[in-house]
């Protein structure tokens, strides 16, 4: 009876090894850290450092516009990315169910939108506080980095394909599929990941980086230089946006595409996504 027991535990042993062999056949191990904050979880991805071809690179072609050239290398330290865009829940969880002025509500797995520069900024001091861990907005060639998959980079013009409807929800899909009151914005992680296992990097909402604005550009015509009106300053101290939305082309979701808008503007297609510095 005794050897009759081993053998049936043998068996089930090599059953539950069995199972758990198929469950990660074709699977790529993706490391990272997971966090609570009042009852909801959201995973951090880790994007390990390195160098890269910044801005107009060759898949862009004739999309790339003047502020994405010259194309230039840049080096980046390794650190955690969101592997999603801040949700609704999430926001509720950490900054309170009454504060949250989203456009598409209804949908609590839907990105977080109609939020600032400052909002964000208010957002990761306080997710900082409950988890004792030091979040902040991405730096905009950390952004990049990750939107183009890191070391694990193919190469593509959206963030995981070349094929834009893979990736991204953006003005030509999103009316496909309806999730909230004003069926704009997806819940996250419909879409394909990139390389590093992130999603939405390309559409679904504008990603807010922490970074100034420092490319010249045009106002009423005229020239505006990083420095305007004197040295050492910026006007409207305008902040970078990156990864297109589902009120946007296909442009504007390439991983080069910049934006920028002032620190206190909201709008329906504006949220943003987290990051994390290596302890």
């Amino acid at each position: 009876m005794k050897k009759i027991f081993e053998y049936l535990m043998l068996v089930t042993a090599l059953g539950e090894m069995t199972a758990c062999t198929q469950d990660n056949t074709g699977q790529t191990s993706i490391p990272g850290l997971t966090f609570t904050v009042n009852g909801e979880s959201f995973d951090m991805v880790l994007v390990e450092g390195g160098t890269f071809v910044m801005g107009a690179t060759s898949e862009q072609g004739s999309d790339s516009k003047e502020n994405e050239k010259p194309p230039h290398e840049e080096k980046v330290d390794s650190f955690y990315m969101g592997k999603y865009e801040v949700t609704q829940k999430l926001w509720k969880a950490v900054i309170g169910a009454d504060l949250n002025s989203s456009s598409n509500t209804g949908c609590d797995d839907c990105p977080v939108e109609h939020v600032s520069w400052n909002d964000a900024q208010v957002f990761v001091t306080k997710l900082s506080i409950l988890t004792n861990k030091s979040f902040r907005l991405p730096a905009e060639i950390e952004w990049e980095y990750a939107a183009r998959g890191g070391k694990q980079s193919k190469g593509y013009k959206y963030s995981g394909s070349h094929n834009i409807d893979e990736v991204a929800w953006y003005i030509d899909n999103y009316q496909k599929s309806k999730y909230g009151e004003k069926g704009t914005t997806h819940p996250v992680g419909m879409k394909k990941p990139n390389e590093l296992g992130l999603y939405d990097m390309s559409g679904n909402v504008w990603e807010w980086c922490n970074d100034l604005y420092t490319k010249e550009y045009f106002q009423n015509g005229k020239s505006v230089h990083p420095g305007w009106p004197f040295e050492g300053t910026y006007l409207f101290l305008r902040r970078v946006l990156r990864g297109g939305s589902w009120g946007g082309s296909a442009k504007g979701c390439r991983v080069s595409c910049i934006d920028y808008d002032m620190e206190k503007y909201r709008d329906e297609y504006g949220g943003f996504r987290i990051a994390l510095g290596l302890d």
